[in-house]
């Protein structure tokens, strides 16, 4: 079983890379689901449906997603109606949405998670207690877990993946935007990546206006992030293989497109 992430798609540029290059990543591993984490994909914040409906266009099987779920208020007219996108499972009981769905690919299910982290992001329920939770409900119809851990310290998502080792496939982080290069296999078996890293702007600060973000860091008073719209892209993700039989990953290698790195001649 190979499973193709795609990191956070930020912005309309994001969204044209994900068209340009999912076809040719697609053609080139030949996987068998899609995941991107689509919590960005709209101006930087959130999701639109006319976006989620985009994003499967373009390839993509299934999205995750993260803190900007419901940044963008349509989200509630859709979300409990999109068949195809999972928000963090540990935001409280009554939120619109789901945290965990199954795909079926060629007679073998799939359970995907999206958890949420809660150092330095809102402390929504624990992640690693409802992680147990669902964990428990999915092991009981497929040995293939996959877990989209969108959270910002580097200690919390490889805590939750120690503590997962040996009870889910693959646990992947999302949320920094800055791809790691700490990608392995841990001890049991679980695929680990700290961030996956992003897909949209090449020459912002993780997405955005950089002289915003520097000002903002200059003199500490509030401005208006927002993403960048012409100019060097990027895209970022990851390639896993699991068997099917027994859960376990194989490999986790790590994919970075850009200008300066092409990945396609």
């Amino acid at each position: 079983m190979r499973i193709l992430f795609i990191g956070d798609i930020v912005g309309s540029m994001g969204r044209e890379q994900l068209q340009t290059y999912l076809p040719k990543l697609k053609q080139k591993y030949q996987p068998q689901l899609t995941i991107v984490n689509g919590e960005n994909a709209a101006a930087g914040k959130g999701i639109t449906e006319k976006i989620y409906k985009q994003l499967l266009d373009y390839g993509a099987d299934f999205l995750t997603m993260g803190n900007h779920t419901f940044d963008k208020k349509e989200i509630f007219d859709f979300i409990d109606d999109a068949k195809k996108m999972i928000r963090p499972a540990n935001f409280p009981t009554g939120t619109p949405g789901k945290g965990i769905d199954y795909v079926n690919v060629n007679g073998v299910e799939i359970a995907i998670i999206n958890l949420q982290g809660r150092t330095f992001l809102p402390a929504i329920d624990d992640p690693f207690q409802v992680a147990d939770q669902l964990i428990e409900e999915a092991s009981k119809r497929t040995k293939v877990i996959f877990v989209d851990f969108h959270a910002e310290a580097s200690s919390e998502k490889l805590a939750l993946a120690w503590y997962l080792d040996g009870r889910i496939s693959a646990l992947v982080g999302t949320h920094t935007h800055v791809q790691t290069a700490d990608n392995r296999i841990l001890d049991q078996g679980t695929a680990y990546i700290t961030d996956v890293g992003m897909t949209g702007p090449y020459d912002g600060i993780i997405g955005t206006d950089r002289e915003a973000v520097i000002k903002r860091f200059l003199t500490q008073l509030p401005v208006r992030f927002e993403p960048i719209k012409k100019g060097k892209a990027q895209l970022s993700g990851v390639i896993i293989d699991i068997d099917q039989k027994t859960g376990k990953a194989e490999q986790i290698n790590r994919i970075l497109i850009t200008e300066d790195s092409p990945f396609f001649s």
